[in-house]
């Protein structure tokens, strides 16, 4: 194939539809021949979900444009059709294709849909507005599956594992703690920062609802198909194109009510396939990228990779996030396999949607890849220094918990040494591969890998006394029942629920995203961690279902003070700049390090760091099995404890006179000093 230099900068690719008439528009430059394939319905369906004969539809040629681009007008009111490009190829292939640029599309994506994309605003969305947020600094990121949130049998959602979940309001457990999108408002998070929800491939939409449908009914949905297209399997009906797009937005608007902003993963660096693809059927051969031999490049680890630098692959990926943006209020971006995506494409969007859209809108992803590629401009770490854009911190990562699915340890799992790298992650990295400390995401674990309850226990050699089952693509490796495994699993039984707080396990998982919670850089925490959500050992859930992968919101009850203690320390971020400094300079001036060694990181924010309320905070955390003394500064007002080893927040629990504090083992401490707090003689007087 020759070297494809046409170039087309309109934002009108697609069908741009009007009650009166409808204009397409494709990108296909080495075509000799397109035409437009109307349809009145959605087509046959095969007992797989698929749609293969796309014969029989209206079909009217379109022109050669301009730039690449064909081009129909067509007179009338076509809401409620389906359609296809019938693209006719030099070497005299004909294939038919559904627009890359599609806004709708039928169940499982078989064929592009023409909607009245107003006609299926959900009432109110006018008048939607992004939560207010003072800058990418204040956000604290929860990482969650539109399934997970609501699958659990024994939770009272009416519309479960689907978006529509998100606007239930008023659920309750049984001693009336709230459960759902009220939970999400309660534990305070500023973000919602949900995997794939764009149509992806491998679950089948008409069957997920059928409990005598056999698997897979369940993915993260990291195989994408159609990129700018709500995903079926969440909504109510597939068939009715329209339906996924108003309840998306449905669920948008009540995240936002919430004062949630709400972050989308999106893969932009490889399809789910190359020949069925949304791609290689309108324009061979120029949207993946191929190595020195002219083999598809495989950095995905899936069989493909985006050709990200070339000018209209590019312009296909600033176009749909912009989209996403505009369209569904979109306020974030999550980049997988941020590697295989060239770092001129990422520095455009960030700049292109914080200019053009909203300057708070946050940009982040994996810095690295699934293996190598031929991109020379791979965005990994380092690479996003003063671009505006934030990358994984996998080295405070891995010093917090160790390795991801083993038994390998860190700071908070029993690993001895790394200090000094913990105090770095707390600096945000400054001194590591980042500029600012906003462009380090700090977390101990997401989706990929062994969550951050399994983890503990398999670094205490805990996982056969728990029952875990090795698992593996959604079934158990030597036979069996995953759901008879999971139900006979006692993943708590190391946890006497007289005294959970006292539990080992439990105080090294909150220690764990403490850590990150108390550090420079935007926190993410993953769903569930709050409520010491467990996988059953399953360090690769991608298909494993609800038995595995629901949230089960019986463990708030279970568990009320280790939610408690996240709420208040969520709430203790969110009250003090202190904790959310934005550069280099005033991390190296407000922080001063007072320990590091012997299992002990701890620090003071001093001197209204941020312009903070508090004059000096402390922070120490103890990763040893005992208690620690720590000589503390001189204060003349004495040091009021937030945090301690049972309960979090922003208030004074305690009150310490003395220049040095005692921190119990396997725990966090936060200290404050209040200017306006009583003074030592004074509170002598009072005590007495």
């Amino acid at each position: 194939m020759r070297e494809i230099t046409e170039y087309y900068g309109g934002r009108d690719l697609g069908c741009t539809y009007a009650k009166t008439e409808s204009i397409f528009k494709v990108w296909a430059p080495e075509a000799v021949k397109v035409t437009l394939a109307l349809y009145e319905n959605a087509g046959r369906y095969e007992a797989n979900g698929e749609v293969t004969d796309h014969a029989g539809g209206l079909e009217i040629g379109m022109k050669k444009w301009r730039d690449g681009v064909w081009f129909l007008r067509f007179y009338g009111d076509l809401a409620g059709r389906y359609y296809m490009y019938k693209v006719e190829h030099p070497d005299g292939t004909v294939r038919y294709a559904a627009d890359p640029y599609a806004k709708a599309v039928s169940a499982n994506g078989a064929r592009s849909a023409i909607v009245d994309m107003e006609a299926w605003n959900p009432e109110g969305w006018e008048a939607d507005r992004r939560p207010p947020i003072g800058g990418l600094e204040d956000a604290v990121l929860y990482e969650l599956h539109v399934r997970d949130f609501s699958a659990d049998p024994n939770a009272a959602f009416k519309y479960k594992g689907k978006f529509k979940a998100f606007t239930e309001t008023g659920l309750r457990d049984e001693e009336g703690n709230a459960i759902g999108i009220d939970h999400l408002e309660e534990l305070g998070v500023t973000h919602v920062h949900l995997l794939p929800v764009f149509d992806f491939k491998t679950v089948n939409e008409l069957k997920v609802d059928d409990p005598d449908a056999p698997e897979p009914k369940y993915n993260w949905g990291y195989d994408p198909q159609h990129f700018n297209v709500p995903e079926g399997s969440y909504a109510t009906d597939p068939n009715v194109p329209g339906l996924r797009i108003r309840e998306f937005k449905e669920m948008v608007m009540a995240l936002h009510g919430k004062g949630i902003r709400v972050v989308m993963d999106v893969v932009y660096n490889h399809t789910y396939s190359v020949e069925d693809g949304p791609f290689e059927a309108v324009v061979p051969g120029y949207f993946y990228r191929r190595d020195a031999r002219g083999r598809l490049a495989n950095g995905s680890g899936v069989g493909n990779e985006l050709a990200t630098e070339r000018p209209m692959v590019r312009k296909f990926i600033l176009d749909s996030v912009r989209y996403w943006a505009e369209e569904y209020h979109i306020d974030g971006f999550r980049l997988d396999l941020m590697g295989l995506i060239d770092t001129d494409t990422v520095k455009r969007m960030a700049e292109e949607l914080r200019r053009e859209v909203d300057p708070a809108i946050v940009v982040y992803g994996e810095p690295w890849t699934g293996g190598e590629t031929p991109l020379a401009r791979q965005t990994l770490k380092g690479s996003q220094r003063n671009l505006g854009f934030a990358v994984f911190n996998d080295h405070f990562r891995g010093a917090i918990k160790g390795d991801s699915d083993g038994g390998g340890k860190g700071f908070a799992t029993g690993g001895t040494g790394t200090e000094a790298a913990i105090l770095e992650g707390v600096k945000g990295s400054i001194h590591d591969f980042a500029e600012s400390p906003l462009e380090s995401i700090n977390y101990v674990t997401v989706h990929d890998n062994l969550n951050l309850w399994d983890k503990v226990l398999t670094t205490q050699g805990l996982r056969d006394e728990a029952g875990f089952r090795e698992i593996r693509n959604g079934e158990l490796v030597h036979g069996g029942s995953l759901r008879e495994a999971v139900e006979k699993s006692e993943p708590y039984r190391s946890v006497d629920s007289e005294r959970i707080m006292k539990s080992e396990t439990v105080k090294r998982a909150l220690l764990a995203n403490g850590i990150v919670l108390t550090s420079q850089g935007i926190p993410l925490i993953q769903a569930g961690d709050e409520l010491l959500r467990t996988k059953y050992g399953d360090h690769n859930s991608y298909r494993s279902g609800d038995a595995v992968n629901a949230i089960r919101w019986a463990n708030k009850r279970r568990f009320k003070p280790v939610f408690d203690y996240y709420r208040g320390l969520i709430e203790l971020r969110r009250s003090h700049p202190a904790f959310c400094l934005t550069s280099r300079e005033e991390i190296d001036n407000h922080l001063a390090t007072l320990r590091c060694g012997d299992n002990i990181v701890a620090f003071m924010l001093k001197d209204f760091a941020g312009g903070d309320a508090w004059k000096n905070i402390i922070v120490v955390y103890n990763a040893n099995g005992h208690e620690i003394k720590l000589d503390i500064p001189f204060s003349n007002t004495g040091w009021k404890v937030a945090v301690n080893e049972e309960r979090a927040g922003n208030k004074a629990l305690d009150w310490i006179a003395d220049e040095q504090v005692t921190v119990p083992a396997l725990s966090m401490m936060v200290l404050f000093e209040d200017v306006g707090g009583i003074s030592r003689a004074n509170r002598f007087l009072l005590t007495r």
